[in-house]
């Protein structure tokens, strides 16, 4: 049967995460409810390129799925949005190859987390996590980058059934953003990027980040957690509203550095 690969972006506060679960409402119980009504099939079931967290956002997720049909791709798209509820989009959609999978074909995933680092609070964007003291933005760069590399991160795991522990982070930098013209203060963008990421894995660099700045303690502390592989030694989970998924990505992982790297200095306001 021909196999199709979606592109979407969601908002998570909305969803009990990412994967089916029992009368909780999740972005691939969405996903297979509206394209088994367009395909007239109730028995296809979306493949999602990985699990988010109750509360993670996505700009691009993906997933695949077979079709008995044929499907025009530009019809689909605009008949699947129209049925989606407003806090999901699809917006690309694309035969491939039947031994296609969207989770095991990924070369790469980015996650980005965003700190308010501010006295004053958000109104309009909430995905972010709000912290007032004054942060050191150098600092948190210097730390990140020791995680850089294929290294077991079995400090930065939630639970232990993860058949391996261990991934290879490409690419890791936290930059200043502006707020606003008339607000003191700036967002703190944490970005990793990487092969594969363990169960809330993002969560806990990032709090571990913030527990070596908070203990006033150098780069050398996040080394030592890492090559401890003790969770207990690292930072707490922080919040999930503050991580959102850029890119689940399918071609070189280096190639899209250089250009992630090239749009961030573009766009760097401090």
């Amino acid at each position: 049967m021909p196999r199709y690969l979606i592109s979407f972006e969601f908002d998570g506060r909305n969803f009990f995460g990412s994967q089916i679960q029992p009368d909780k409402r999740t972005v691939q119980e969405e996903l297979n409810k509206t394209i088994c009504t367009l395909i007239k099939n109730n028995s296809t079931k979306i493949v999602m390129a990985g699990r988010l967290d109750r509360g993670v956002s996505a700009k691009c997720h993906t997933a695949h799925f077979d079709s008995a049909v044929l499907i025009d791709e530009s019809k689909f798209l605009n008949s699947i949005n129209g049925i989606l509820p407003q806090d999901i989009s699809v917006f690309r959609v694309q035969k491939v190859e039947s031994s296609f999978h969207s989770q095991k074909n990924a070369t790469f995933r980015h996650y980005r987390y965003v700190i308010r680092n501010s006295l004053i609070k958000p109104v309009f964007n909430k995905n972010v996590l709000l912290i007032r003291k004054p942060l050191n933005c150098n600092l948190m760069n210097e730390c990140i980058s020791k995680l850089i590399g294929e290294h077991d991160f079995s400090a930065f795991k939630s639970i232990s059934d993860n058949p391996s522990s261990i991934c290879k982070i490409y690419f890791a930098n936290v930059i200043k953003k502006q707020i606003d013209k008339n607000i003191k203060g700036c967002y703190l963008e944490i970005n990793i990027v990487g092969n594969r990421f363990l169960y809330n894995m993002v969560r806990a660099i990032v709090g571990t980040l913030l527990m070596i700045e908070k203990n006033n303690l150098d780069a050398s502390a996040m080394v030592k957690i890492l090559n401890s592989k003790n969770r207990a030694l690292a930072g707490h989970n922080v919040e999930p509203y503050g991580l959102t998924l850029i890119e689940t990505g399918y071609i070189n992982p280096q190639n899209y550095i250089k250009q992630l790297i090239k749009e961030r200095q573009i766009n760097e306001d401090i």
